[in-house]
């Protein structure tokens, strides 16, 4: 597999002027750079969400939230946050200046370590942003840092990162991560919910994921998942559910090279496909799909 070069993003380069990283890409969070600008942006994000998750969210994840006691009118010290997590599960989060490199990620979960992006995005910006901040990071995936096996997933994901970088298999182990830890959903006894960062820390993709007949919504499947390509530009065609967090858990525990030798040379899934196996919640309807090419 060719190695795409790590290319910092425009938006991170500007937010990091003047401040130096670690070899491990971390920092001291720059608690003196936050603006009240940037609270007030904190504050609105977190207020809307926090309205509209009730009923749509899995409580795994507002247990997490309320056991944190994360700020709800400023950007949280991380500090502070970590005192609880260690007590918790173990787990910290370290700052970050935006995205990092494959390798450096997967090591600082295997460790149990969460990168968080200090920065944090601005008032133009509330609804999209397509590189990941403070809000994303910290809002999003925290929380449910504070479930046990939840915590126990993604540092097991971590592992599995840095041998599937020496496989060459990247690509089959990001779309795990894609459709889980970003854009998952769980089937609860109250019917389906979230859990994907990259939609709880999203106004309307919160609400699309669950209310739109648009999207196809199947149950989980490893090999599915990893032979499935996935949107970036758009709001997902296909959310895979869990029936819990210890399925995750018991999926990422054997050794996937196995897997990987399975997977070699066959051709991935669209976003979009369902298949004759697929164990199908909703198939969607299709409409307002775009038509640009799925990663």
């Amino acid at each position: 597999m060719e190695t795409i070069p790590f290319t910092v993003p425009d938006i991170t380069v500007r937010k990091n002027v003047g401040l130096d990283h670690a070899v491990d890409f971390t920092l001291p969070q720059p608690l003196a750079r936050y603006s009240a600008e940037d609270h007030q942006t904190w504050a609105t994000l977190y207020r809307r969400q926090c309205e509209m998750l009730p009923g749509r969210v899995c409580d795994e994840f507002l247990a997490g939230l309320e056991a944190l006691a994360i700020d709800a009118d400023r950007v949280p010290d991380f500090a502070r946050l970590n005192l609880k997590l260690a007590a918790a599960t173990g787990w910290q989060i370290v700052a970050v200046p935006g995205l990092i490199p494959d390798e450096v990620f997967f090591e600082h979960l295997a460790n149990r370590r969460f990168p968080v992006t200090w920065w944090l995005r601005e008032p133009q910006q509330l609804d999209y942003l397509q590189e990941p901040d403070v809000f994303h990071d910290l809002f999003g995936h925290v929380p449910l840092l504070m479930n046990p096996v939840f915590a126990d997933y993604l540092q097991a994901y971590g592992l599995g990162g840095m041998k599937a970088k020496d496989l060459g298999a990247l690509p089959l182990l990001a779309r795990l991560y894609w459709y889980t830890v970003e854009f998952g959903l769980i089937d609860t006894p109250q019917g389906l919910r979230i859990y994907g960062a990259g939609i709880v820390s999203s106004k309307s993709e919160s609400v699309y994921c669950l209310d739109s007949d648009s999207p196809n919504r199947i149950g989980f499947d490893l090999l599915r998942i990893m032979n499935t390509r996935y949107r970036i530009d758009t709001f997902q065609k296909t959310y895979f559910v869990i029936d819990s967090f210890q399925q995750l858990f018991d999926a990422t525990a054997p050794d996937f090279t196995a897997y990987y030798r399975q997977l070699q040379g066959v051709a991935a899934h669209g976003a979009g496909d369902v298949l004759p196996q697929d164990r199908v919640f909703h198939r969607g309807s299709r409409a307002g799909w775009a038509e640009t090419d799925d990663i």
